[in-house]
């Protein structure tokens, strides 16, 4: 198939534009030489200081702009955001509408019906709604029928597909690391635990709680085991294992991944630019977060010669052990003793409690955890940046517990860390308050008007504003929705084979079915095509929002995308194009539009679309036009 120029395309200079927004900063330098252990980590913790805030502001204007700039300027059935009554706001706009208020900035229009509709699709299940829900939507658009459609859709597996992924990343649940294996069987188990504690809407404290104490004998059988393992750390003392699981445990569920560095040195003149309650922190605070894991005791049974592959288990202890401060190897600084002080009792370094007589240590450390508002902001926040393209905190998980109570401001030169802190509480208190319902609070989002504006921004735009959340800031979609949209559209399924040993091997028809990123499909020879929108890899690469030059070239040439422009097929099992062409012009280019962008065509599109309909065969011309719709920006951008 031959493809030609077509002026629907952006040209390859919009490209540039769009795929070069996270333009490579210069770090500071700090003397932080123990973070460098942890490789990208290090990284992390240098830019979540206030020097990293000022080098991201202004990143997701340009991305908007550029983006706002050639998708369709139509803005049919768009209402004004009034915010005439703040007292009456739900709360989220409340507090958004008072920051605006007290910068004097302005709020984009409230978004129309098909931006909407496809908006929160993508964000709630991953997935582009069907010409007929959309349609059916658009029809009567009303708050309440939006209320109504997000109900639908949190109530859809694809909701339990979509947001087990984002957990997966969040848990870095892979099957091989830079420190472990938990093989494609522990991956898959635990896949399958997030999976299910999703579809029964499980309490997020009782799904953290059991990933905290989670015992077993078998990891390829007990899912939340696999969460352990991935705190083990070969090459030094078990208190590096110990480690890795209290920093594991405050970055994922606290938003404090500086306590990584805190573990190897106390913070003084490592932390002092870039995190104030870092700076007077000392280690002897992460070695009492570790200790609570100081009867974790994971060993390995074989399932294969040469003791590999092998599963995970929880072995008893032969001795009752606590953390010792006897070490001079391994991973970390040496570990000695700190005055009298010889061995590390575990106190939760946020509030000072300690295990109850008796109580095991990690069933206490979860008590603690989960009752911490620390625990709400910072799911929060890993939420709400999900939904916003930027944290109220960022990034997300460089919490300042120092700088969160609007109450009691840290001194100058420092600034509270939240952009909005007095919601941030807000909202955290009422989810925990309302049982930790993951539902709920994403209900509570994307039901907000401050959700539901527009990308689009009439009149003179300030980078300044971009921590107001005055305008949506688009993002551009994963692999995974890039993929399954394809798929969708098309009307052209795929099968992909994942190998289980355990519980049989089965296929999946989604991407973002995969229990992981990183992973080996046989015959896939998609997964090119999805790694190069930087799915990451869950260890030492983090999924990032960045284009390229590459992602452009598979989008136009890749033989996934190729393949299914085609006409092929007959009945059930034909394609979307060969299901069109027996529609007249009109038909087809509006049904066509709808199904691959979620609208109709603007007026200037549809001219051009007509005019090339007439020229030469019209399937070639259809499937020209189909590519084309793959190819524009607001295909793989959710604006």
């Amino acid at each position: 198939m031959v493809r030609v120029h077509f002026k629907l395309v952006a040209p390859p200079c919009a490209w540039a534009f769009v795929f070069l927004f996270l333009s490579a900063t210069s770090r500071a330098q700090y003397n932080h030489a123990e973070c460098e252990l942890f490789g990208p980590k290090r990284e992390q913790i240098l830019d979540g200081g206030q020097e990293g805030e000022k080098r991201r502001l202004g990143r997701l204007t340009k991305l908007t702009g550029n983006v706002v700039s050639q998708i369709s300027k139509s803005k049919p059935a768009i209402r004004k955001l009034s915010f005439e009554n703040p007292d009456g706001l739900h709360t989220i706009d409340r507090h958004i509408y008072e920051a605006i208020q007290a910068a004097g900035a302005g709020a984009a229009p409230k978004t129309n019906s098909f931006e909407f509709a496809r908006r929160v699709s993508l964000d709630l299940t991953g997935r582009v709604p069907s010409v007929a829900r959309l349609l059916a939507f658009a029809a009567n658009d009303t708050p309440q029928t939006r209320a109504a459609f997000i109900d639908e859709l949190l109530a859809s597996p694809e909701w339990v597909d979509r947001w087990t992924v984002f957990f997966g990343d969040l848990l870095k649940n892979n099957a091989v690391n830079n420190n472990n294996f938990r093989f494609p069987e522990g991956r898959n188990a635990y896949y399958l635990w997030i999976k299910d504690s999703l579809s029964k809407n499980k309490p997020y404290n009782q799904f953290v709680t059991e990933l905290l104490t989670a015992t077993g004998q078998n990891s390829y059988e007990d899912g939340p085991l696999n969460w352990l393992v991935g705190g083990f750390m070969g090459g030094g003392p078990v208190q590096d294992q110990w480690d890795l699981m209290g920093a594991n445990a405050a970055e994922m569920f606290l938003g404090l991944a500086p306590m990584n560095c805190i573990l190897c040195h106390d913070g003084r003149k490592h932390l002092d630019t870039l995190n104030l309650w870092g700076k007077d922190a000392i280690r002897l605070d992460g070695y009492q977060l570790a200790a609570f894991f100081s009867r974790v005791n994971l060993g390995r049974t074989p399932v294969g010669a040469n003791n590999f592959p092998y599963y995970w288990r929880l072995q008893p202890l032969g001795r009752v052990t606590e953390y010792q401060l006897n070490t001079s190897s391994g991973n970390r600084p040496p570990r000695t003793a700190i005055g009298f002080i010889r061995v590390a009792s575990p106190v939760y370094p946020f509030g000072g409690q300690a295990p109850e007589q008796g109580e095991d240590y990690r069933v206490a450390l979860a008590r603690s955890l989960t009752g911490d508002i620390q625990f709400g902001r910072a799911i929060v926040n890993y939420l709400w940046r999900e939904f916003f393209g930027r944290g109220l905190v960022e990034p997300a998980n460089q919490f300042d517990p120092a700088r969160l109570d609007p109450d009691n401001p840290p001194p100058e030169p420092w600034t509270l860390q939240p952009t909005h802190p007095r919601m941030l509480n807000e909202v955290a208190r009422a989810f925990i308050d309302g049982g930790y319902d993951l539902k709920a609070l994403m209900r509570q989002i994307v039901n907000s008007e401050t959700y539901q504006l527009a990308a689009r921004f009439d009149g003179e735009w300030n980078p300044a504003w971009e921590p107001l959340f005055a305008r949506k800031f688009v993002r551009r979609l994963w692999g995974e929705e890039i993929h399954d949209a394809i798929v969708q559209t098309s009307g052209l399924p795929v099968s992909y084979p994942i190998a289980d040993t355990v519980r049989g091997n089965y296929t999946i028809g989604w991407a973002m079915q995969f229990p992981e990123p990183r992973m080996n499909i046989r015959g896939a020879g998609v997964l090119q095509f999805l790694d190069s929108f930087y799915r990451g890899n869950r260890d030492d690469a983090q999924r990032r929002p960045d284009g390229s030059a590459t992602q452009a070239m598979n989008l136009m040439n890749d033989t996934f995308v190729m393949s299914r422009v085609r006409a092929t097929g007959s009945g059930d099992a034909a394609s979307l194009l060969q299901k069109l062409l027996s529609l007249s012009d009109e038909e087809m280019i509006n049904q066509m539009w709808l199904t691959v962008l979620s609208r109709y065509p603007t007026a200037d599109e549809g001219t051009k679309a007509r005019a090339t309909l007439a020229t030469g065969a019209r399937r070639q011309q259809g499937e020209d036009l189909l590519w084309v719709l793959y190819n524009k920006t607001d295909f793989f951008f959710n604006y």
